[in-house]
């Protein structure tokens, strides 16, 4: 069951991007979009880090996806929020008929559609299970983190786990004012981007 905005057991976004920056190697692929498009840009600048258009509700799961088919070799982490997945439940499907391995899904479960205003999501006050849905269509590996204490033991035991992984971190809403940032125009990430992918 997902806890309420009014649970205490919910820890801070920026918390649990450390968490990810710390275990992610130098070959890694992170995408993000919506809000943690904008917040990640402030906390990591690598060169695999594509933070995608926050317009496209829906759309990260399915890049990441292709970009871990196209380089098996590297590990790709896909950043999404609650209300993006709403959008595109059935990605999960794809990803696992895909039989892609190199690919870890974090969902940041805050209840919100926090770029467009804040408004609740569907899913705020209900029994939605992301973790127990992305289990049932065959996920190897899906955790859900609620103590930002567990997130931190856990992480690089989870994200070694055969894959694809799926991990849904409880967080609470931003409290910067990093929604109000532009993310870089998406022609000199897309141009970054291919240039990473082609080193060896």
């Amino acid at each position: 069951m997902s806890p309420s905005m009014e649970s205490t057991d919910r820890f801070p976004v920026e918390e649990a991007f450390r968490v990810i920056t710390n275990i992610r190697a130098e070959r890694d692929v992170v995408i993000t979009n919506q809000g943690s498009a904008r917040l990640w840009p402030r906390i990591s600048h690598h060169a695999g880090d594509f933070n995608y258009n926050p317009s496209t509700m829906g759309g990260a799961i399915p890049l990441g996806l292709g970009i871990a088919l196209a380089c098996p070799a590297r590990h790709v982490f896909v950043i999404s929020g609650d209300g993006s997945l709403l959008m595109n439940l059935g990605c999960l499907v794809t990803v696992i008929d895909s039989r892609v391995a190199n690919l870890t899904v974090i969902l940041l479960d805050n209840g919100l559609y926090e770029v467009t205003g804040g408004q609740a999501t569907p899913a705020q006050h209900s029994e939605t299970d992301f973790a127990g849905i992305a289990r049932a269509v065959g996920f190897p590996v899906a955790q859900s983190y609620c103590h930002l204490e567990h997130w931190q033991s856990q992480a690089a035991t989870i994200v070694s786990a055969p894959g694809p992984r799926f991990v849904s971190l409880q967080v609470s809403p931003l409290l910067t004012d990093c929604l109000n940032d532009p993310t870089p125009p998406i022609q000199e990430q897309l141009h970054a981007l291919e240039l990473f992918l082609k080193e060896p």
